[in-house]
């Protein structure tokens, strides 16, 4: 062999070994970026991979020997297994920007509409945060979604409308010279006993991303308790998705717990998130199973994170759209964190008749499913919407505080083909303005608009002597319905203090207090959260917070001041000058 093919072999051996080596660390590189849920296919790959002298990485290694362990269908136990606790330091989590509400100069807008909204996530997910320790993304806090947290002592209605209307004004804590006006909406309740029967689909995510324990393991036992206040009226079914979707439990009646729950507690995570089959599925069987008077539901828990199939979010919102006209009304319960997808989820409740709760907890899970199952399930009118008009002669200008994402155009409150919000069997919807009267120095700024060339102003000489303060009206349809009904409410401003106001109105007012600081908005005025914290106090004890609700808000409030790096000395002066 001569000199020159000995130095070429060595360099095809120095190259085989480079190359080797390449394979290794782009492979390690690929493993550490990908998603959990991917593990399924890799495993797959490893196990089809022929032996080969190129060396591999320990990641390589341990995927061809565990491969054919974790291969296992969807929905199959794998036994009981200790829940992975999630890591906090990855975040991919999605909020939407707001764009928070102006103050409108009511000579030029006179009408506000928008649609109710009863979801509750926000605050919870809210929570979360705090107690974390974290503070809130802007775009997470809701500040409705946050006062519709709680429920309020509203008059039940009478007759065959199906909630009663409220109004109430008093002096705004964080504005002296303005003006708080709160609309307040409270839903029929139903008996237990007397609520229809129901036909309900379990959507539920058990990709890879939900194997945690505050994921698919936290559902399982939420989802236990709801079960437990089913009876013989009721008809359950499960439908799972991950990489493909299937039906896991065929419709079942409500009285054989055990067999629902068998079903249940079978399920495992793994694999990727095919989201847009397992709701094409889940409508499908709800609509095949439909009962006509009843309670028809699809109930979706995920985290959102849809990976494959219909992943783009507008495909994912026009299918929902097209589903929920089937007359099937949607539930989502969120979960986790991480890669939590907040702006998803809230949007797809939104076009698919739908409530949107967090759940974070087993308490919440109980707040959510069992004391307020009527509510999260039986829709007793829909399409929900408010115009408020007010009257120039003594509104100078007006904000609704929150529901940045459910205002409407004022032609839309005419119109019936217009989707808006729905309302539960007892649920409370709460709504806020701040209002600065005509006559007042305020450093609120409406926007230079130029004097119109043509027409006349829209007051008349009989609105601008009324004592009216604003007009409220009200449309709604009943759940099976397609013509709106009309309610109307005339409002006057007897010039309550907020001290004299009723203790769920100043409630109401701190919890939008508490959403404009962490929001950071520029209309929070001289609002602090000791402020916060001094406005609801008055709000606790057994008669108006039998939950302990509103007692831990004050916690939140407390939590929030440290992390925000309120004073404790500043805030207790600022709270004494504000008695």
């Amino acid at each position: 062999m001569s000199q020159m093919e000995s130095i070429g072999k060595i360099l095809v051996s120095v190259l085989v070994v480079l190359g080797g080596w390449g394979c290794a660390k782009s492979s390690s590189v690929r493993y550490s970026k990908d998603r959990p849920e991917r593990a399924a296919r890799d495993m797959v790959a490893a196990k089809s991979m022929p032996a080969s002298p190129v060396r591999r990485s320990p990641r390589h290694r341990r995927l061809q020997k565990l491969g054919p362990k974790r291969m296992e269908m969807v929905g199959k136990s794998r036994g009981p297994v200790k829940p992975a606790v999630q890591p906090r330091n990855h975040n991919t989590e999605t909020y939407d920007r707001i764009y928070e509400n102006r103050f409108l100069a009511a000579n030029q807008n006179p009408l506000s509409t928008f649609s109710i909204d009863v979801d509750t996530a926000s605050y919870a997910n809210v929570r979360r945060f705090l107690t974390h320790n974290q503070k809130p993304p802007k775009g997470a806090v809701r500040i409705e979604e946050l006062v519709n947290y709680f429920s309020y002592k509203y008059d039940t209605p009478t007759g065959k409308v199906p909630f009663s209307v409220h109004v109430e004004v008093a002096q705004a804590p964080w504005k002296k010279k303005h003006r708080l006006v709160r609309i307040g909406l409270k839903g029929k309740v139903v008996d237990k006993a007397k609520r229809p029967a129901s036909n309900l689909v379990f959507l539920l995510d058990v990709s890879g991303s939900m194997r945690y324990g505050n994921k698919l393991p936290l559902l399982k036992k939420a989802i236990n308790l709801l079960v437990q206040n089913l009876d013989e009226r009721d008809t359950v079914s499960i439908v799972v998705y991950a990489g493909a979707a299937g039906m896991v439990l065929p419709p079942t009646s409500g009285q054989e717990k055990e067999t629902v729950l068998t079903a249940l507690n079978r399920l495992s995570a793994g694999g990727s998130t095919n989201g847009g089959a397992g709701i094409k599925l889940a409508y499908n069987l709800a609509v095949s199973r439909f009962i006509k008077g009843g309670i028809n539901r699809v109930i979706l828990a995920t985290d959102g994170d849809f990976n494959v199939g219909t992943t783009n979010r507008s495909e994912l919102l026009r299918l929902i759209e097209k589903k929920a006209k089937s007359g099937v009304y949607l539930t989502i319960l969120g979960l986790g964190m991480g890669n939590y997808k907040d702006a998803t989820l809230e949007k797809i409740s939104n076009k698919g008749n739908g409530n949107y709760a967090y759940i974070d907890s087993m308490n919440e899970a109980k707040k959510v499913l069992v004391d307020g199952m009527a509510g999260t399930l039986m829709t007793i009118a829909k399409d929900v919407k408010l115009q408020v008009e007010f009257n120039s002669s003594q509104v100078r200008a007006y904000r609704l505080i929150g529901y940045e994402n459910r205002m409407l155009k004022k032609e839309d409150f005419n119109d019936d083909k217009k989707d808006s919000g729905d309302m539960g069997a007892g649920h409370t919807v709460t709504a806020l303005y701040e209002v600065v009267p005509v006559g007042v120095k305020s450093d609120v700024s409406t926007g230079k608009v130029d004097p119109l060339r043509y027409g006349k102003g829209a007051v008349t000489a009989s609105d601008s002597k009324s004592a009216e303060m604003l007009y409220v009206k009200l449309r709604y349809k009943q759940p099976d319905g397609d013509k709106s009904k009309l309610l109307t409410l005339s409002v006057n401003d007897k010039g309550r203090s907020f001290k004299s106001a009723s203790v769920d109105f100043r409630f109401a007012a701190s919890v939008a207090a508490f959403g404009m600081l962490l929001r950071g908005s520029k209309y929070k005025g001289s609002a602090t959260f000791g402020q916060v914290a001094q406005w609801a106090k008055s709000s606790l004890g057994k008669k108006h917070d039998p939950k302990g609700y509103r007692a831990q808000f004050l916690k939140l409030v407390s939590s929030a001041r440290r992390l925000y790096g309120e004073k404790t000395g500043k805030v207790q002066k600022v709270a004494a000058s504000n008695r």
